[in-house]
């Protein structure tokens, strides 16, 4: 179980996270080529307190707020996208085994620091037994699962009365097996593996309804009256891989700017890059999309904030909303670096050089079925034209 002591509050966790790029930094290749992120930096981030922002106050944790977890997370993605999508998506998990039953928070917060992992992929099954669930079933792309304590695992149970129910269930990693299937182009340090359920038992205490869960309900007795908790998870989640794609676009960006001192353009008369109108044509564009794709995340950050103190709730149009801007923004971000690696010539694909893991990261990250530009815009569209959004996951 993950103990690094971390500070006591998040004052200063974006600092503590900005101090922490030269490392890793240094072992994003090594975290690419062993397919899961860097002990050392595993170690560092807990350290930190990254993992501590969703965690309960009466467990020991932060409850950051969402501006400051954005900002938190940027940090990470723009020295190293794998490891800052491993970061997200276990801080995010703590948001979600906060809303399970106090019992199973009991057993999973046993420390601030805890690790847990998690997917929505319902690939499993769920059998009801006398006291709980036997789950069988593989869970893929399972981010970080070789560094987690815990993984909230998706699965079907047949309720016997229409179609099955879609459970989360949270299980030890030590109940789970996991598969060397992780080898991808993108992300490829997250570690994302599959993990697979053999007959494991799982008591009721430890089971989240999902159903419920995205129509605002959850059994946590504790947080039920927590304005922090009353968050909608899957717009949670639009923020969370907002901070992924814009940490990224601005590594992309520096890289860019130091770069362009250094070269100059093969086959020309330009000694030095930075001095050739089409860099400062190129160079401008990608800033101005990334400075774009930062409005767009500041803007639907604050109207999260605002449900958060007012407590109003959401309405359909502004949850399509924010799925699309979480989408464009990753458009916009996934643009800039494609615009940024045509413009770095041909030595930038050797596999130090950072420009163009940040693109196969930036596409795989817009590959990401909640996070997907066209389909977020489709969603929207729906809606702004008066129809049936079609889908629970809002």
């Amino acid at each position: 179980m993950a103990g690094s002591p971390a500070p006591r509050s998040d004052t200063d966790l974006v600092e503590r996270v900005r101090e922490l790029q030269p490392l890793i930094r240094s072992h994003a290749l090594r975290t690419e080529q062993r397919r899961r992120v860097a002990g050392e930096v595993v170690e560092a981030l807990t350290g930190a307190g990254i993992h501590r922002m969703n965690v309960p106050r009466h467990y020991g944790g932060y409850q950051t707020s969402l501006r400051t977890q954005v900002d938190a997370l940027s940090e990470v993605s723009a020295a190293c996208g794998s490891a800052g999508f491993m970061a997200l998506i276990q801080a995010g998990c703590a948001f979600i085994a906060a809303l399970f039953p106090d019992e199973a928070q009991d057993e999973m917060f046993t420390g601030p620091d805890v690790r847990i992992g998690g997917t929505l992929i319902p690939s499993s099954k769920a059998v009801p037994v006398d006291g709980g669930y036997t789950v069988s079933g593989k869970s893929p792309f399972a981010t970080g699962c070789q560094d987690a304590d815990w993984h909230l695992l998706t699965a079907q149970a047949d309720t016997g009365e229409g179609p099955p129910e879609m459970l989360w269930l949270a299980i030890p990693m030590t109940d789970l097996t996991v598969l060397d299937d992780w080898n991808v182009s993108g992300l490829a340090g997250s570690g994302s593996n599959t993990v697979v359920a053999r007959d494991v038992h799982v008591p009721a205490r430890r089971v989240l309804p999902v159903g419920p869960l995205l129509a605002g309900a959850f059994p946590s007795l504790r947080n039920s009256a927590d304005p922090f908790y009353q968050m909608p998870v899957l717009l949670l989640f639009s923020a969370w891989t907002a901070a992924n794609a814009l940490g990224l676009a601005r590594a992309a960006l520096t890289e860019f700017r130091e770069r362009i001192h250094q070269r100059g353009i093969t086959y020309t008369f330009y000694e030095s890059q930075h001095e050739a109108p089409v860099t400062h044509l190129q160079f401008a564009e990608a800033e101005l999309k990334v400075s774009s794709a930062e409005l767009l995340a500041a803007d639907f950050v604050g109207l999260m904030e605002a449900r958060v103190a007012d407590a109003e709730p959401y309405t359909t149009q502004e949850r399509a909303r924010i799925r699309a801007q979480c989408g464009y923004l990753t458009r916009l971000c996934k643009e800039a670096a494609d615009l940024i690696g045509s413009a770095s010539g041909a030595s930038s694909l050797h596999r130090e050089v950072p420009i163009q893991r940040i693109v196969r990261d930036l596409n795989a990250l817009s590959l990401h079925s909640f996070v997907n530009p066209t389909a977020n815009l489709e969603l929207y569209g729906r809606v702004l034209s008066g129809l049936d959004a079609r889908t629970p996951f809002l």
